[in-house]
């Protein structure tokens, strides 16, 4: 089989992008294998996704990169070529609830979501033997106000060593500061329980189960200096009733969060997301 590419742009909208791309592709003898596009009319932006076969001589994405550039220089493209052959590198962060990290090492191990995961990091020791159960580093960095700098220290060390390409927050319960933050932009998930946008702080499904709310859900978003506050990739959500508990409620709940969290690092695996100012375009 030929290898395979995907091509991501976000540009300002006008006409002949995608004749250009197109024409830029089938003069390298490149075969179009799916394509998506949407063009924002209250934004004026463009967004298009190609996945193609280099059938033809040019082989490498380094090659496409590079003759690729003119075209999108002319019409102002934020842009990007990635090798399908390249599983991405993912770092995973959590603290005690293990159940997002269950779920994405499970898919990990299955095949199902195809990248590479170098190293698991915490805040303590709880997830270990699951981790390392599947071969995987674990690197357990206890995080207080005396240590926070230092351990973020490590963390992007760890960053640079691994060649990360994203980060997912499976449930990760320290704030991340904005260095990291400006690090990844773009590049860093979280979940979070987005339904119950009333309920700050601890235990949220018993201060929803007090309030007698009709839906909870979840939201995978990316993370920026502004907590919780980062552009939207997936949410979902499920309907619950008055009969339910607080420990029903939050058994849905992590159900919830495990599949719109596999779903977001699916997407970004993909490169099925492209951000445009505080909003993103998921071509699923």
């Amino acid at each position: 089989m030929p290898p395979d590419f995907v091509l991501t742009l976000v540009c300002p909208d006008q006409r002949g992008i995608v004749f250009a791309v197109s024409q830029f592709l089938i003069k390298r003898d490149c075969n179009i294998l799916d394509s998506a596009q949407f063009g924002d009319p209250v934004t004026g932006t463009f967004c298009m996704r190609i996945h193609f076969a280099a059938e033809g001589s040019v082989v490498d994405a380094e090659r496409l990169c590079a003759e690729f550039e003119q075209v999108a220089q002319g019409f102002e493209m934020n842009w990007d070529i990635w090798d399908c052959g390249m599983k991405p590198k993912v770092l995973i962060m959590v603290s005690r609830q293990d159940h997002c990290l269950h779920d994405l090492l499970y898919r990990y191990r299955i095949g199902e979501l195809k990248i590479q995961i170098p190293a698991v990091v915490s805040n303590h020791e709880d997830a270990r033997i699951l981790t390392e159960s599947h071969g995987i580093d674990y690197h357990c960095w206890p995080v207080t106000a005396d240590n926070k700098n230092a351990q973020e220290a490590k963390l992007v060390e760890l960053i640079k060593a691994s060649s990360i390409d994203f980060i997912v927050l499976a449930r990760y319960m320290q704030v991340l500061s904005g260095e990291v933050c400006a690090r990844l932009p773009a590049r860093i998930i979280n979940i979070h329980h987005s339904f119950l946008p009333g309920f700050k702080g601890a235990r949220p499904y018993e201060q929803a189960h007090a309030r007698g709310v009709k839906l909870i859900g979840a939201t995978a978003h990316y993370v920026t200096s502004d907590l919780d506050e980062g552009p939207i990739i997936e949410q979902d959500v499920v309907r619950v009733d008055h009969s339910m508990s607080a420990r029903e409620l939050a058994t849905l709940g992590r159900d919830i969060e495990k599949l719109v969290l596999a779903r977001a690092t699916q997407y970004q695996a993909e490169r099925r997301v492209l951000l445009t100012g505080s909003r993103t375009v998921v071509f699923r």
